[in-house]
C-alpha cells in the first residue's frame, strides 16, 4: 500500500508473509515498479530478515540491496531519478488487527510518527529474539 503524495514521514506500508526476502521482495518490487517506475535499490533492516543478498534480478532488472542494522521498521526504495520512497515494514508475525492499524497509520497524509513508533503504538512490533546463554556452571562444576 502506498500514498499518493509525500506529505507524511512514510510513503506506504508493506506486510510481508515471511522473513525470506528472496521470496517476498519480487512481488513488492513488481508492484512498486508498476506504480513508481524502475526500482534500482532498496535499503533494509538486516535484523528483520533471515538472509540478505546484495542484489537480486527481478523482472529483468537488477535491484541492489543495502543492509543496515537500524531496527527502525522501514524499507527505503530508490527509484527513477534517485527519488527515495519510505515504507513501513510490518513484521510477518504481527497480529492482523495490529498490522491493519499500522498500515492505516502509515498511509495517513498527516502522519508525523516514525515507523518504529507506529509499530509500538499498534502492537505490531517484532519481538526480537533475545540472546539465550547456555547453562551456567558454578565454580564447583567440571
Amino acid at each position: 500500500m502506498t500514498t499518493d503524495d509525500h506529505h507524511g514521514i512514510l510513503d506506504g506500508a508493506w506486510w510481508p508473509r515471511s522473513r525470506n526476502i528472496a521470496a517476498e521482495l519480487p512481488g513488492l518490487i513488481t508492484a512498486l515498479t508498476e506504480r513508481l517506475g524502475p526500482v534500482v535499490r532498496i535499503g533494509v533492516d538486516s535484523d528483520a530478515w533471515d538472509w540478505l543478498p546484495t542484489r537480486m534480478i527481478i523482472d529483468d532488472q537488477v535491484v541492489h540491496i543495502d543492509a543496515f542494522s537500524v531496527g527502525d521498521g522501514t524499507l527505503l526504495v530508490t527509484h527513477g531519478n534517485e527519488e527515495l520512497f519510505s515504507l513501513l515494514v510490518i513484521p510477518p508475525d504481527a497480529p492482523p488487527d495490529a498490522a491493519h492499524a499500522a498500515m492505516a497509520e502509515a498511509l495517513r497524509t498527516d502522519n508525523r510518527k516514525q515507523a518504529e513508533q507506529i509499530l509500538l503504538d499498534t502492537g505490531s512490533e517484532h519481538a526480537r529474539p533475545a540472546f539465550v546463554e547456555g547453562p551456567r556452571q558454578s565454580a564447583g562444576d567440571p
